[in-house]
Parts: C-alpha cells; structure tokens; sequence
C-alpha cells in the first residue's frame, strides 16, 4: 500500500536516488532501487500514472509488428519480460489469446506471417500459434468479415491493467522503504560545480516548497522529459506520437477473445478484445502536435480512422461511433528516428547522462523491468550502491484478483469491511464498493479522477464516467478523504468536465 501521502516537511533531507516520474518507467525504477535497500525517493507532478501509463493499450506483448522492421532484439526482450510478468504478476498480468483472419490479395500473406509467429514462439520458449481454418474461425468470432476469408492465425500474448501495475510496483517499493509522493512539481533541478545534486519540490496540493538532495537523480518523466526547469540537457530528440482508443459495450462488440487485423487503408496493425467487461479498440500512431500530453484526446480524425477499420472488419455489428461509450488517448515518448511514417519509429528506450543525472525515454509498457536495471546500471556507474541486485524479482503468488491488485493486507480488509455493501459489486463492471473505499483510504487518492481513472477505472468502463454512482462515491469521499459537501460539489464538477473533454465520445 502507499498509505497516507507525506508531507514534504516529512522528507528526509537527502537521498541516494531521487527518481522524477510516477509513471511504469519510474515505477519500475523505485522498485528496483528499493530491492538493493538504498534510500530512493520518487516524485510525480500529477497522480501515478496519470500520463503514458494509465493511457496505453494495456497489452504486455513482444510486439510481434516490430519483427517486420528488423527490430529482433526488443521482441525478444519484450516475449522474455512477457513470460516473466504472466510468471510473477498472476491476476493483474493475465494471458489474453489473439485471432488474426488471414484474407485473400492480404499481404503480407498467411506464409509470411506464419513465419513471424513460429519466431515469436521460440523467442518465447513455448509452441503456443496455430493456423485454422475460415470455418473454425467464424466459430470462434462470428462477427468476423467471411468476404476472402482464408482462415486465421492464433496466438497468445498478455494484457494488464496499466496504472494498477504502476501503483503495485510503487506500493512495493514504499513497502520496502522508499517515499513517493503524488501532485509534487520539480520547480527547478539543483545544481552545483559537481553536477546535479538534488531537486526543489512544490507540492501543488499545499503550496509548500523544499529542496532535498540527491546522490543522482533520474529523469524519467517520459512525454515530459525535455521540460524539466534546470535540465543540464543531453536527451535526444523526441517525437511525441499520440494512440487513440475507444471502448464499447460487449453487447455491441461481442468479441470472445483480441482480433488483431490490417486496417483496410493502410495497412497498419488494429485490435480489439475483451478488457474488464468492455470491448477495446485501438489503436492510432499520429504526431502529437497540440501541446500538454497530459491533456490529450482522440480527433475526429481518429475517429473516422477507428471506425472505418472497425466497420469492414466486423459489417454485420452495424456499429456507429455512437455505439462507444468512451474513448481515451495516450502520448508515447517515442525518440526521433526521422521516419516518414510514425509507426515505423523504434520503440526502443534511450538513456543518457551527466554527473549526477541519469535520463531515460522511449520504451514499452512490457518491458519496464529491463529498463529500471539499465538505468541503475548506469547510475552505479556514478553511485556503485544503486547496482541492481541480481535474479529476478519475484512477488509472492497472488490467491485472488484482490491480492493481485491491492496486495495481501488490501485483500484481507476487503475480505473482513465492516460495511455490507463493500462486498457488493457495482454494475456493470468487475469493482465492489469496497475497492473504491480501500483506494480513498490507503493509495493517496487527492481528486475524483484519482479514485475513478486510476485507482480503479470506472470512469472507462462505465457510460458517462459512471456519474450514477456518485452519491454513494460522495458517501465514502466524506468518510475516507474527509471532503465537505463544497468540497465534492468542486470535485464532481472538475471530474465531469474532465472526462467530457478527454473521455466523451463525440459522433
């Protein structure tokens, strides 16, 4: 668990590694710092997660697109950390089968990709893909196109909940020792002759302001990298790309399990599949030319591009832009590789550094633990403390979905809640009552959007951000967080506003 957020006063004065990022990047850093017992410290301007990591198409892949662009050693890093994930993460990393229809005139053709999928297998050390037939497939997926269909490719990969993967890393790492503080800012980056030496903070949620010192510090605020006041610089450049998804009910969408296809214009790789009891469709690759990542939205533009893939895939569903009850969009911190087409840029991360600095961007969701240890690889070049420990590390084997999110001492309150209705669960999704009670009370939640984006993802899966349940939500923010009725009419308002501008579907 986090625990009731500290106060910067709280702090102590100096650090070993002070991390700038809550997102899966800095997450995973904390984690991996907090193993080795030095004193680490993890600051995030907004809530964890609020960018890139409660944002992505939450997939735990190998990404078998990047075998096409010759990017052999990400796939088979990402297929490792894949396996290791569905290994060490039971319950909230969970195996998610994929149908791919191979058509008539299809390039590339059902030899070709049988070929790339027999690669993935043995990077994965399991024989798990197989051809079907058109007829099986249609069994499988009846909604599938039948005009041309040849048959189909299936595979496994993985999916997770992206922003509850980041809060159980960092409620490791603060079990462990470490601090992690939510709506901190970094006012300015500190500096002395030597180099890098620390950080000043400004807590957006009091308006206090402190210094604290730092062995190293890490820059991994992702998207926000290259804006960090005080940055002695040395970051490539980056090329901000913009995905775009959008979510259905399964009753307009009844996918039985991820079909990935071509999108009929171009070309490019597009999925759906069943996520928390919604369909979810994505995804785009566009620049992201409109300013804060943190505020983006998926265009009209996207939109049509969404749908014209998802109508000639599924014709018979009859589906209209209508038919979404939310959409979410997501900045990747992809660095610039000069490519006409932004699918093709590589997703490899990139590090960099200078005294008492340690900079990392770029990467995938997938394969966060290989990048915190490259980092403090690096960072023990400067602080030999900060090496990583050897081995893998292991969490105990989750015994229920609850424990594989919230931990065993979240389980076991959720278990024994004095409040009947904790145990209930709110409709229309995989939540109880008594989750959003746990959330307000133990993991830091400062904003609506916090308990109902992030904490749990309520505000995706349910029409119109599930504004129906707020009076019993408004009962638990009294309890828990100690919210006036002016506070929660403030909250509610700003939520509301929020999710109409980044999460309402607008046909």
């Amino acid at each position: 668990m986090i625990g009731a957020r500290f106060a910067l006063a709280d702090l102590a004065a100096r650090y070993d590694i002070a991390v700038i990022g809550g997102g899966i990047t800095g997450a995973g850093i904390l984690h991996e710092a907090a193993r080795t017992g030095v004193s680490a410290l993890l600051v995030e301007q907004n809530d964890f997660a609020s960018g890139t990591s409660c944002s992505s198409s939450k997939l735990v892949h190998g990404g078998l697109r990047y075998l096409k662009d010759g990017q052999w050693r990400l796939t088979l890093e990402s297929v490792r950390e894949r396996n290791h994930l569905l290994r060490t993460r039971a319950g909230l990393v969970e195996r998610q089968p994929f149908l791919m229809p191979v058509y008539r005139g299809m390039k590339p053709g059902r030899a070709v990709m049988r070929l790339g999928l027999a690669a993935y297998d043995v990077m994965g050390g399991r024989w798990r893909s197989r051809s079907l037939s058109a007829r099986h497939a249609l069994q499988l997926e009846p909604g599938l196109r039948s005009e041309g269909l040849l048959g189909a490719l299936a595979y496994d990969d993985a999916r997770t909940d992206d922003a509850r993967l980041v809060l159980r890393l960092i409620m490791e790492a603060t079990a462990a020792g470490a601090h992690a503080l939510n709506y901190m800012r970094v006012a300015s980056v500190m500096r002395s002759a030597s180099g890098v030496c620390g950080v000043a903070l400004r807590d957006s949620v009091t308006g206090a302001t402190r210094e604290i010192g730092a062995g190293i510090v890490i820059n991994a605020a992702g998207a926000w990298s290259d804006r960090l006041p005080g940055d002695p610089g040395g970051a490539p450049p980056l090329r901000p790309l913009r995905g775009s998804h959008l979510i259905f009910p399964l009753s307009r969408l009844p996918v039985n399990q991820a079909v990935s296809w071509l999108h009929v214009r171009d070309g490019r790789p597009v999925f759906v599949y069943p996520w928390d009891g919604v369909a979810l469709y994505g995804t785009t690759d566009v620049d992201h030319l409109d300013g804060d990542p943190g505020k983006s939205r998926m265009t009209p533009e996207e939109a049509e591009y969404l749908m014209e893939g998802l109508v000639h895939q599924f014709p018979q569903f009859g589906l209209t832009l209508g038919d979404a009850t939310a959409c979410y969009s997501g900045v990747r911190p992809v660095v610039a590789g000069g490519k006409a087409d932004p699918s093709a840029e590589s997703r490899e991360s990139a590090i960099w550094s200078s005294p008492g600095w340690v900079g990392i961007t770029g990467g995938k969701l997938t394969t966060f633990r290989v990048t915190a240890r490259k980092v403090l690889s690096l960072a023990a070049q400067q602080q030999p403390r900060l090496a990583p420990l050897p081995g893998e590390s292991v969490a105990p084997p989750a015994a229920s979905r609850m424990e594989a999110r919230y931990g065993a001492d979240g389980a076991r309150w959720l278990a024994q809640s004095l409040w009947a209705r904790d145990r209930e669960r709110i409709a229309g999704s995989p939540y109880t009552w008594g989750e959003l009670r746990w959330a307000a009370r133990r993991e830091s939640v400062m904003r609506l959007d916090d308990l109902l984006l992030r904490r749990t993802r309520l505000g995706l899966l349910l029409p119109e951000g599930g504004a129906w349940m707020f009076d019993g939500i408004a009962a638990i923010c009294r309890d828990e967080l100690g919210w006036s009725e002016a506070r929660w009419v403030q909250e509610r308002n700003r939520y509301l506003e929020l999710w109409r501008r980044q999460h309402a579907v607008k046909p």
